[in-house]
């Protein structure tokens, strides 16, 4: 995935942010429009007409970050993702990621530890053997991808709530923050009711077998209420904090919450 824009080329600015506000969920359109930020009021927002490209850019950025907060705001804890039969999984479930597979990190299993950092009880860190030990359960979930494809692949590992739980970590936390072992450091946020949905899951396996390195080998956050890009793979450590520390696409304009 490259950097994102939110223009178009050739497409009228003015239009385009008019049908960007259009294309909000119902809720967070009528509080926008409720709340009396209309084209105009944006333009006031951003002290600047929609008249070049950067400050179309900036109101664009506007409605996006917006639109985030509303999804963040009508977010049910306790509403799942849909799951689906054996019949129904994409064979084969596809590789995805900024660089090509043959560029995908390999991480030992034998050397590999999860770093658990920030506001928790217990900061041991965890071999693979120890996580292995842990009580896992199979979802049959859609991956869907910011690019416009999805998915259906079979996932097995630990709720990551109860992995929480077990650490002693401060739910009362805004976010749980992963660091993976992609060669540019990929990271991404979590927030804390998102991280403690029931099917938001510490992934181990693949279809039955120990997850393959195109999944994220040795483990992977499994979101199937996000994003794909918010699934992060080959993670290294997790960290619960209140402080929002970005993260590889939420830093090139990809909104953090991306509810599916």
């Amino acid at each position: 995935m490259a950097k994102r824009s939110f223009l178009i080329p050739g497409v009228d600015k003015r239009l385009l942010i008019k049908d960007s506000i259009k294309a909000m969920p119902d809720l967070a359109r009528r509080r926008f429009i409720t709340g009396g930020a209309s084209l105009g009021a944006l333009t006031l927002l951003t002290g600047c007409d929609v008249i070049d490209s950067s400050s179309a850019e900036e109101m664009l950025k506007s409605v996006s970050k917006f639109n985030d907060a509303v999804q963040a705001f009508i977010f049910n804890p306790h509403a799942l993702a849909p799951t689906f039969p054996e019949s129904a999984i994409t064979k084969p479930f596809p590789f995805n990621a900024y660089y090509d597979l043959d560029d995908a990190p390999e991480v030992d299993g034998k050397d590999w530890k999860l770093e658990v950092r920030g506001l928790v009880d217990n900061k041991k860190s965890w071999t693979l053997d120890e996580l292995y030990q842990l009580p896992q359960v199979t979802q049959i979930t859609r991956h869907i991808c910011v690019e416009g494809w999805s998915a259906i692949g079979s996932w097995t590992g630990t709720p990551l709530r109860d992995f929480l739980k077990l650490i002693g970590a401060d739910t009362r936390a805004k976010y749980v923050w992963f660091q993976c072992a992609d060669k540019d450091g990929y990271n991404s946020p979590l927030d804390m009711r998102s991280a403690l949905h029931p099917q938001t899951q510490m992934t181990f396996k693949y279809a039955n077998d120990i997850l393959p390195r195109a999944y994220g080998f040795p483990m992977k956050i499994r979101v199937p209420t996000k994003l794909g890009f918010k699934n992060p793979k080959y993670v290294v450590s997790m960290e619960v904090t209140n402080d929002y520390k970005g993260g590889y696409w939420e830093d090139q304009g990809y909104n953090s919450f991306s509810g599916s």
